[in-house]
């Protein structure tokens, strides 16, 4: 399948891209060779090869299912996820999400089918009809590509490799490996080159994670360094660090800025099968899959250019309950006075001295006296309503939010913004971005925010981390 079947990209394009080796396009297609039989990144280092015995492919697993196998020395396993599919089903979209973040129970295809509210049937149609191929199919694949990342990228052992990727046993690994990969786990491993991972691998586990530039990391330090929560996540001069604790596993990571555009990550998790949904979550958090210079080409025509900046990321919070919580504390009050309160919150339910602290639960707040927040009592109960609210509809969407008294619109936009990433959230009744707005000099002055918010669409949440930091 060429990539002009189902992507805006044409091949013209493409050929320009891998030829100039445009960092831009770093997973956005992939180049087959048919004379090797492999299949590359755009950026791949390689001497071209020539355009009639080139293949483009949108995506890793059509690449593989089509008889490819993924370079050894680009790697594109390792390779930033696109939004190619963004103009097909959004059942489709949500079902590649879902697997792509490892958030299903099993890799099973009726939890799937059930998760997306459709029958097994149609979600197999689903799959035909856009990359030609069964879900079971598209699940292994993604499951593949993950275990050559991390044989490449990461200092765990194959057996742990096996394991997070969502293999039960090393022997199903092995075997579906040299099926699709055409090689073993332990010779991949033998070709990458593991000695930029760092000098105390038999100590902390390590991988690292791709991004497309620019890529501004110490905006995103200076910004979850104003908003950090002690004990909980610790901010230096070149790294995020930060626990964490969910349903099913619980750790702690540390983030610093590597080489080759990527992130080095350090890393403890107690379900090592977890891996995958972790790593979501971290690219989640940095928003290392947007692309960036595409996002600026369209902001920069709109009347906030004069108020941007180069690289900037939307910083995710852990969950969009934690961003609920946040946003509550945040109301009406400055940065500075809502993290020392949720500090004081914070220490308070995680008096499990000499042990690892983690963000509370819902049923922790739930459970607890808030009296001793230094608060008006109208808060108090708004953080007590949304805690009771969140222990029985924690998956609820932050739209359903708004039955709940002293949760308005703002509070529920920030979840968006920050717990899910969500990309088109302007928050434009925040006081921050009005006074942003207002400094604009008169050839550029807003004069419809409606207007504006629809201009800054499907980019408004960009947006809006570009006029706080005009303001910071």
């Amino acid at each position: 399948m060429l990539i002009s079947d189902f992507s805006e990209l044409s091949r013209q394009q493409c050929q320009s891209a891998r030829l100039s080796r445009d960092s831009r396009f770093d997973g956005h297609f992939y180049t087959a060779v048919k004379t090797t039989g492999i299949f590359c990144r755009p950026i791949c280092p390689a001497n071209p090869p020539h355009e009639k015995n080139v293949e483009y492919f949108g995506n890793q697993a059509q690449a593989l299912q089509a008889g490819y196998r993924p370079c050894l020395r680009c790697r594109p396993d390792s390779a930033p996820s696109s939004s190619a599919w963004k103009s097909v089903e959004t059942t489709f979209q949500r079902a590649l999400n879902l697997i792509n973040s490892d958030n299903l129970e099993n890799n099973s295809l009726t939890s799937l089918a059930d998760r997306l509210g459709i029958s097994d049937r149609y979600l197999r149609q689903l799959f035909q009809q856009y990359i030609g191929m069964s879900p079971k199919q598209y699940m292994q694949y993604q499951q593949l590509m993950f275990a050559k990342q991390l044989l490449h990228s990461s200092n765990m052992s194959i057996t742990e490799i096996a394991f997070s990727s969502g293999f039960n046993s090393i022997r199903r690994f092995n075997d579906a490996f040299k099926k699709k990969l055409k090689l073993t786990p332990r010779a991949a491993r033998k070709e990458s080159r593991t000695d930029d991972i760092g000098s105390n691998i038999t100590i902390k586990k390590q991988l690292k994670l791709s991004y497309r530039p620019p890529f501004n990391w110490q905006y995103l330090l200076d910004f979850y360094r104003k908003r950090a929560i002690k004990g909980i996540e610790d901010v230096g001069d070149d790294y995020y660090y930060r626990t964490f604790a969910t349903e099913h596993y619980k750790g702690w990571f540390r983030a610093r800025l590597s080489t080759k555009n990527t992130l080095s990550i350090e890393f403890d998790i107690d379900d090592i099968t977890q891996l995958k949904s972790l790593v979501s979550q971290i690219r989640r958090l940095f928003d290392l899959d947007a692309d960036i210079a595409v996002i600026e080409q369209h902001l920069k025509q709109t009347a906030i250019a004069p108020l941007m900046s180069e690289g900037l990321r939307i910083p995710g919070a852990w969950s969009h309950w934690e961003a609920g919580i946040r946003a509550i504390f945040g109301q009406q009050i400055s940065i500075v006075a809502a993290i020392t309160m949720l500090n004081g919150f914070v220490e308070a339910l995680n008096n499990n001295s000499g042990q690892t602290p983690y963000f509370p639960t819902p049923e922790d707040v739930a459970n607890s006296d808030l009296s001793f927040l230094k608060m008006p009592q109208k808060r108090k109960d708004t953080l007590k309503r949304f805690a009771l609210y969140m222990v029985d509809h924690f998956d609820a969407e932050p739209d359903e939010w708004i039955e709940l008294k002293g949760i308005g619109p703002w509070t529920i936009n920030y979840a968006k913004l920050r717990g899910q990433s969500e990309p088109d959230c302007f928050l434009s009744t925040d006081l921050v971005i009005k006074k942003a707005i207002a400094a604009l000099d008169r050839t550029t002055q807003v004069q419809d925010i409606n207007l504006l918010t629809a201009d800054l669409s499907p980019w408004g949440s960009y947006a809006t981390f570009n006029c706080w930091n005009s303001q910071s």
